[in-house]
């Protein structure tokens, strides 16, 4: 029960702090909004208190010496894994607060970045926020007091991750991992790509089957005009 509570609070972490990527990439681009800006401080405090949520669970179970070797090496797991999403999302806050700095909404620019990304963002968010619709309700300047907020979140997710290694400490290296890299991804393709496997290889079969008797009928044409030229240097010699 507290393994798959673990995998879940882990899992929501990881599509939240996706989503916070996805949205500060548009950052300064044609994306930008006051909107977007509301967006990205709701999706970054709710991987917040995904984090926090976590990291008591994670370090409960860790700490408790009744749990089996087995358990204890997919929780060491779970808390590589937990690591890496938090290092992840102090990246992107960084980066956030450098190109908030470097795009302010309520002064005149041009559009300096061009990331081929458009349209809103609102679905990314709702998404992240597990809504049907945003709401938004932020100030005008929350450009200039987020970044305030910003700065100040960084430094607790690095204190955060200060008190975790203070307070578990599972090497990264010592983790193995169950299943090789990509697995996740390619077995997601293979699942949508099964259908459209079956008739790629009929198409192929084809394919191949035609370009063999166009072969034979191109060699058998040269044949035959080698032949006739044959026949005909003999004749007239």
């Amino acid at each position: 029960m507290v393994k798959e509570e673990c995998r879940a609070l882990l899992d929501a972490l990881s599509r939240v702090t996706a989503c916070y990527r996805h949205m500060v990439l548009t950052i300064g681009g044609t994306s930008d909004s006051q909107n977007l800006r509301e967006e990205l401080k709701k999706t970054r405090q709710k991987a917040q208190e995904l984090a926090v949520a976590n990291r008591n669970k994670l370090t409960t179970v860790l700490k408790d010496k009744t749990v089996s070797k087995e358990d204890k090496a997919e929780f060491e797991r779970l808390w590589v894994i937990f690591s890496t999403c938090l290092e992840i999302l102090e990246i992107d806050m960084r980066r956030a607060l450098e190109l908030g700095h470097e795009f302010p909404l309520n002064v005149p620019k041009k559009y300096l970045i061009q990331t081929g990304m458009s349209g809103g963002t609102s679905g990314v968010a709702a998404r992240a926020m597990s809504v049907q619709n945003m709401k938004y309700e932020a100030e005008h300047n929350i450009d200039v007091v987020d970044l305030k907020d910003l700065e100040n979140e960084i430094n607790q997710v690095g204190e955060m991750m200060h008190e975790m290694e203070m307070k578990v400490n599972v090497p990264q290296w010592t983790v193995e991992a169950k299943q090789d890299p990509g697995a996740e991804l390619k077995s997601t393709m293979s699942v949508g790509a099964s259908s459209v496997g079956m008739i790629s290889v009929e198409e192929n079969k084809s394919f191949c089957d035609i370009s063999k008797v166009l072969a034979g009928i191109i060699f058998s044409a040269v044949l035959i005009i080698a032949i006739v030229l044959a026949v005909c240097v003999v004749k007239l010699s």
